[in-house]
């Protein structure tokens, strides 16, 4: 596949890019500073772009253009940054919408499944108390979220839990529509190994998935 990745640099996004490219997909990674990008490989493409300049509207339709897919990982690393994720987004979405380019994923967090009953009360408390200290952080991803929901796009969003760094597993829970009950940790590299496998699921599609251990 043709594969065009947002916020490459930051750790989910380079797990998308290294993965996709050990599949064997073709990559365009968009950057702000390539230097901090540590992938290399034969199939990659890089393009610089803070997306927040209107002079790179025409350069993001070039790199979305004729895509199979574009994902994205972008969002606030710390409170300061709240805000950020809706923000670079939504140039995302207009250069999707003129190139007619369809599929999108994109991370979010789990506090944002709507409460299906089904969560124990530990998993509700621990997420409310999360909520409230993380308040702007999800905020701006509700704020993204209802954008791509009333965009052209089919659009999927990713909620996982807590993040770490540990190895790719290939084995985590998700859950459409919902939190998997109990998950409270996930991997970014297994965040980035669901997105990669949910492209090609139209279970998945307009909808947003929990993704945990």
């Amino acid at each position: 596949m043709e594969l065009t990745v947002f916020g490459a640099t930051g750790g989910i996004g380079q797990q998308i890019v290294q993965q996709a490219l050990d599949a064997g997909h073709r990559v365009t990674a968009v950057v702000r500073d390539p230097a901090r990008l540590t992938v290399t490989g034969a199939g990659l493409n890089v393009v610089r772009s803070g997306l927040t300049d209107p002079e790179d509207a025409e350069p993001l339709r070039a790199a979305v253009a004729g895509r199979d897919a574009v994902l994205s990982g972008l969002g606030a690393r710390s409170l300061k940054d709240a805000g950020i994720a809706a923000v670079l987004t939504r140039p995302v979405l207009r250069a999707m919408e003129a190139e007619s380019v369809r599929r999108l994923l994109v991370v979010s967090a789990a506090p944002l499944a709507p409460d299906t009953g089904q969560a124990s009360l530990v998993d509700r408390v621990a997420l409310g108390a999360i909520g409230v200290v993380l308040k702007k952080v999800y905020t701006d991803l509700r704020v993204m979220e209802d954008e791509i929901a009333h965009s052209a796009t089919d659009w999927t969003s990713v909620r996982p839990p807590k993040l770490t760094d540990k190895p790719l597993t290939g084995s985590y829970r998700t859950v459409v529509g919902g939190n998997p009950r109990g998950g409270r940790s996930i991997a970014r590299a297994d965040v980035a190994h669901a997105m990669l496998a949910m492209i090609d699921d139209p279970a998945t599609v307009r909808q947003g998935v929990g993704v945990a251990y």
